[in-house]
């Protein structure tokens, strides 16, 4: 009885650890969430010694986002400038001078770039405007495709070179016209923007033959690249599978990881193509595919 016991146990342990979803990509401690006393505008966390996560407390703005720092030999490229509420530069600036005290006091230009064009995500652009040896991308798509030298976009990817560390970019538009990602082949790390991300990939309902474009585009280039896990912009799901927070939620207890697998790219693939007319809201597990109606053309 007691063989037979230890059996069951066995079996039960191994199917609960094959059920249970694989650690991927950096690992992080909690982040700040809104949940407590005194919480800070800003938290950063350093997956290595020249990249580095920030993310925006939800007390500033409930769109939290995060924001990447990299580092390479002669330029650092900051992808998003965050989404108003605070002063974002004191922070970007301190990481850049102590990358500076560990390299011999070396110079470093600045590239402030973007996932893509919306508010959320460029409403620090004019802190760095007069910043020196600092460069500000435009937010259109031929000033990111001009800047990156993409000369077929979205068709072609571009390359990026800090200086010993070379970033592929690959346009994905469809949630707004000018979203990139950003791989880093050093880290193997997709910097993935708000096209997929543990959230609400919100795509307007006349764009999307666009979106399902560049997810196939995004599907291509990962069967060609090693891709260690994805870090997007937002997180708006819980560690509940399929729950989200309600919009505009001023906390979020209980968050899902900021990190998805590779897994998550032939999801979105699948999700996407299963979109019919009109396209509706399509609740995954890590992620949920969310048609809303079209922007207002400017």
């Amino acid at each position: 009885m007691t063989r037979v016991r230890a059996r069951i146990a066995a079996a039960v342990a191994l199917v609960l650890s094959a059920a249970a979803p694989a650690t991927v990509g950096p690992r992080f401690a909690p982040w700040i969430a809104g949940t407590m006393p005194g919480e800070p505008e800003t938290q950063v966390q350093r997956i290595d010694a020249d990249t580095f996560v920030i993310r925006q407390s939800v007390r500033t703005n409930f769109e939290a986002p995060f924001l990447y720092l990299l580092f390479g030999r002669d330029r650092a490229l900051l992808i998003d400038s965050g989404a108003g509420g605070l002063a974002i530069r004191p922070t970007v600036d301190r990481l850049i001078a102590d990358w500076r005290a560990r390299h011999g006091d070396r110079a470093v230009r600045l590239i402030v770039a973007h996932s893509h064009g919306h508010g959320d995500h460029h409403a620090g652009d004019a802190e760095f405007r007069d910043r020196a040896d600092t460069a500000v991308v435009g937010l259109r798509p031929a000033d990111v495709a001009a800047f990156f030298g993409i000369g077929d976009w979205p068709r072609a990817i571009g390359r990026y070179d800090l200086g010993g560390r070379v970033l592929d970019i690959v346009p994905t538009p469809g949630h707004e016209p000018a979203h990139i990602m950003v791989y880093d082949g050093r880290t193997r790390l997709l910097f993935s923007g708000d096209m997929l991300y543990p959230g609400r990939l919100y795509v307007p309902s006349d764009q999307i033959e666009t979106f399902r474009a560049s997810a196939h585009r995004l599907a291509a280039f990962a069967r060609s690249h090693e891709i260690r896990a994805l870090l997007g912009a937002h997180i708006e799901m819980t560690t509940t599978p399929g729950r989200d927070y309600p919009h505009e939620a001023a906390t979020h207890p209980a968050e899902h990881p900021l990190t998805l697998a590779p897994s998550a790219i032939a999801a979105l693939k699948k999700a996407v193509d299963a979109e019919g007319t009109p396209p509706t809201i399509d609740r995954q597990a890590d992620f949920i595919l969310y048609p809303v109606p079209p922007r207002p053309r400017s």
